[in-house]
């Protein structure tokens, strides 16, 4: 066991100041009602800054600190392709896709495609949803965070499980999105405190393993020592090349078509931008997290190839973020383990919001029919949240407990379905004609194409199965709307009265984003 007495109760302290700071910001005003609004969607107030961190904490979780550092462990800085172009389907979202739903006023994505298709198309979505976040998302979370609890603190993987579950529970369901968006201010400093840490501290030991010091003379040393791993865009000999398939990895349509999966149509991520002030204040907290996106690779990513100097031998490779903890110092320890907990716990709160607000709003609302009682729609969503959880507890070893690395099994799981999921978005948003028909085929062949390529081609990079399938299913959505009659639909989208435009600071920020990146590939490509 790593971990001391001032470890433990700083990593106590943690626990009761977050769940504190949610019991706080979730008490109403005195004598007023409150609506499943406000537990849902924050009473749509939530400022930049919250939004900015809330996504980003969202996101981070144990399958991109755990699972992304394994695969930095593998592959090298390549993986964080991934974390710096979602920076750019930040923007488009916040720029495009946004306003949109901001214009509706919705609660869920199922939700705006039922005003855009009907309800059919809505309640499948619905129970989609559902799955995934349960049976995937969820899961894989609880498991790796235990993972890390077992690894530094000796304590069996099942108490692991139900600590970050009672966790998440004890500080998001009385309160809702407002307290998991407001506590995760805290959360992602922690976050990224603990990743930077882990990251200097490695440093400073491979400067001293080589009779240097300092931060600077241990990257130099990294870079020396695996420049293999700086590579950003790998070649065909590479070992990864399936995974992360050269510079379609970049520039390839699959790659876009997972961020705008996930960036522009994935409920717990989208529900805090639809928890926004206003579109402005939403467009400014998305900009916020795409900064906060360029500096994973170092929080992330950089542990993991330290790793391989430092623990060049390691079981699994999703291993090796918990084992550079373990250059820490007590108390340090206790620390940067609160900022890993901090990770998980947020991303168990916001899918677990999630899953609620959809089973409640697009589900439990329909099947219940009648006049809507804003007390019982709240204490439905907290029972979907404590059922949900539960039922990933019980599952997350027998489903994950085999595989070598979750977040590669993730990402291969998600472009399955992703790329029927994003024609149905584009066409709902951009496309006058597309039917509710034509999204349920499109749907379909998404799935039915994706297995079957798998099973006939298994060694094709899965983003060029993912190009493939959105090609597919886009056809199948133009096909079925041509012989349906190829005709406007009275539900579609009138854009003319949608504004897009966004302020200069938005556009110059934009702007640096790019650039950054520009800079970073053009020296690591």
């Amino acid at each position: 066991m790593l971990f001391n007495n001032l470890d433990f109760l700083i990593l106590g302290i943690y626990c009761v100041v977050i769940i504190s700071i949610a019991q706080y910001v979730s008490k109403g005003v005195s004598g007023s009602v409150r609506t499943s609004e406000d537990y849902f969607l924050a009473g749509r107030s939530l400022p930049w800054w919250a939004i900015g961190a809330s996504l980003i904490a969202a996101n981070i979780s144990a399958e991109q600190i755990i699972g992304m550092s394994g695969q930095g462990f593998v592959v090298g800085m390549a993986i964080a392709t991934y974390e710096l172009t979602a920076a750019i389907a930040l923007i488009v979202m916040a720029k495009y896709f946004l306003p949109l739903f901001l214009e509706k006023k919705i609660y869920t994505m199922p939700q705006f495609l039922e005003y855009r298709f009907d309800k059919r198309v809505s309640l499948v979505l619905a129970f989609f949803w559902l799955a995934v976040y349960i049976f995937i998302n969820l899961t894989s979370v609880l498991w790796l965070g235990s993972l890390a609890i077992n690894s530094l603190t000796g304590f069996d993987l099942t108490f692991g499980l139900v600590f970050l579950a009672l966790l998440s529970l004890s500080y998001s369901l009385w309160g809702g999105l407002k307290a998991v968006a407001l506590t995760d201010i805290l959360q992602v400093v922690l976050l990224i405190f603990g990743g930077l840490t882990v990251s200097v501290l490695a440093l400073h030991e491979i400067a001293s393993m080589h009779n240097g010091s300092g931060v600077i003379y241990g990257a130099a040393k990294v870079f020396e020592l695996l420049p293999e791993k700086f590579d950003m865009i790998l070649s065909s000999d590479n070992p990864s090349y399936k995974n992360l398939p050269g510079i379609w990895i970049l520039f390839g349509l699959g790659v876009w078509i997972g961020h705008f999966f996930y960036w522009g149509f994935n409920q717990y991520i989208t529900q805090r931008a639809l928890a926004a002030k206003s579109i402005k204040e939403a467009q400014k907290g998305v900009m916020f997290a795409a900064y906060l996106k360029l500096l994973m690779p170092i929080v992330i990513v950089l542990p993991g190839i330290c790793a391989a100097i430092l623990f060049p031998v390691l079981e699994k490779s999703d291993q090796a973020y918990p084992t550079m903890m373990s250059l820490l110092p007590n108390g340090l320890l206790g620390l940067t383990f609160a900022a890993l907990i901090a990770a998980i716990v947020s991303s168990l709160a916001s899918m677990s919001n999630s899953i609620s607000t959809i089973f409640t709003m697009d589900i439990y609302r329909y099947f219940k029919g009648g006049e809507d009682n804003q007390s019982s729609l709240i204490k439905v969503g907290r029972y979907t949240v404590i059922v949900s959880l539960f039922i990933a507890t019980l599952i997350a070893k027998p489903l994950l407990g085999s595989f070598e690395s979750i977040f590669q099994y993730i990402q291969n799981f998600t472009g399955y379905f992703s790329p029927g999921i994003v024609v149905i978005f584009l066409v709902a948003l951009f496309w006058k004609k597309a039917t509710s028909m034509s999204v349920l085929i499109a749907a379909l062949i998404s799935l039915f194409a994706s297995v079957l390529i798998s099973l006939i081609y298994p060694d094709l990079p899965f983003i060029h199965r993912m190009t493939i399938v959105f090609v597919l299913s886009a056809i199948g959505c133009w096909y079925t709307s041509y012989l349906q009659g190829y005709k406007d639909q009275a539900k579609a989208i009138d854009l003319s009265s949608i504004n897009f435009s966004t302020s200069k600071s938005f556009n110059f920020n934009t702007c640096v984003i790019v650039f950054v990146l520009a800079i970073i590939y053009i020296t690591l490509a």
